[in-house]
């Protein structure tokens, strides 16, 4: 994610979310206020450009502060589709291209899935009504934000798809599990590893990751607790598919 993006240029990155948004997350306020750095010094320490030298935006600049991030990473966006029915030819009550910085997209998307998670009311399970979302938001959060993470933005011009059935949802990401993680040890607690690291370390700053490679394990206890089915996982080469069910 540090690769540099060399048909964007220095102006392609919004310097002044970056000023305003991006640096007081990883920097403390006294620090930024004593630092005289240029620029380019505070863009290449935080690994958006290559080096002073060569101010050319990578792939992390232009997630986490392009202006126009598609036009250099044709894949970084999230394809939403609500789907009334279980099949994938069944009509589309709701569509949404998600794209933008990486927070954008997250913001964006989680407004969709507040959306269409309707709440269960029951009131004859005791003395007070019990409200019960159908699928527990904290899930839902990890799992596409594992995707938007861990996904491949090389070599694909796929999006991260969010495709929301009656019965279920399924979130698919470009790119199979990296490095330590395999098909079959894929979803292990307390084993992880990172196609993306620089990426993973920014979300955490802006408040989207909270604890590196519990996602999962995160998912897991939210749906459990809620009543659904655990998260099923088909992992590929090429793909990584969680399908989250309605509880039974």
């Amino acid at each position: 994610d540090v690769q540099p993006v060399t048909t964007a240029t220095f102006n392609d990155l919004d310097r002044t979310r970056f000023e305003s948004e991006y640096l007081p997350a990883v920097v403390a306020r006294d620090i930024l206020e004593a630092n005289d750095r240029s620029a380019e010094q505070r863009l290449a320490a935080t690994k958006m450009i290559v080096s002073t030298e060569q101010a050319v935006p990578t792939v992390l600049g232009l997630l986490v502060i392009g202006k126009t991030t598609r036009d250099f990473l044709p894949g970084a966006y999230v394809q939403f589709l609500r789907i009334e029915g279980t099949e994938p030819d069944q009509p589309v009550v709701d569509e949404a291209l998600i794209d933008g910085s990486v927070a954008d997209v997250i913001r964006r998307l989680d407004e969709k899935l507040v959306a269409h998670n309707r709440t269960r009311v029951d009131f004859t399970a005791g003395p007070q009504e019990q409200r019960t979302p159908m699928y527990p938001p904290v899930a839902l959060q990890q799992l596409t934000r594992n995707a938007v993470l861990h996904r491949t933005y090389e070599g694909t011009n796929a999006p991260v798809r969010v495709y929301w059935y009656d019965d279920r949802i399924e979130i698919f990401s470009p790119g199979g599990p990296y490095g330590e993680i395999t098909p079959e040890n894929f979803g292990t607690p307390g084993l992880t590893d990172y196609r993306n690291p620089n990426l993973a370390e920014a979300m955490r700053a802006l408040g989207y990751v909270q604890k590196f490679g519990g996602g999962i394990a995160a998912a897991r206890g939210a749906l459990q607790k809620n009543g659904n089915p655990p998260p099923e996982f088909r992992v590929d080469r090429g793909y990584v598919l969680a399908i989250v069910r309605l509880a039974s």
